[in-house]
């Protein structure tokens, strides 16, 4: 979950910069969705209840990490052509996909954002 500051700047961003499908709900939420993963998000003039984390999150408040499908140097280009500022990398890391290499930024309202990209299997081989 994220919160966010301004609804059109988050928008564009997540749906642009990170490729987010945006989703709209009946009730007035909005959520970005990733494949078959859903990024639920919090923002001004929108009441959730009570099912939201304790203490909820911030705008700022949020750690996320996403697989880039294509090569270090598409993704760099990409931040580029957005103008994103990126705060580390490319850095070798090791995630849930196995080792690989991430590049760190940042949201409009500063949560802290990592694409990582994982090597290709060799060609041939069965990935699972």
């Amino acid at each position: 979950m994220i919160a966010v500051t301004e609804w059109e700047r988050s928008i564009a961003f997540y749906r642009d910069v990170l490729g987010a499908r945006v989703v709209d709900h009946p009730d007035g939420r909005v959520a970005f969705r990733f494949g078959d993963q859903q990024l639920n998000v919090h923002g001004p003039g929108l009441d959730i209840g009570p099912l939201v984390a304790d203490p909820p999150v911030v705008p700022g408040g949020s750690d996320l990490c996403l697989v880039w499908p294509g090569s270090v140097e598409d993704l760099s280009q990409h931040l580029t052509e957005h103008g994103v500022a990126v705060e580390a990398g490319p850095v070798q890391r090791h995630g849930g996909g196995g080792a690989g290499v991430s590049m760190y930024f940042r949201d409009p309202d500063g949560s802290l954002l990592e694409f990582v990209v994982y090597p290709s299997p060799p060609s041939g081989s069965v990935a699972g």
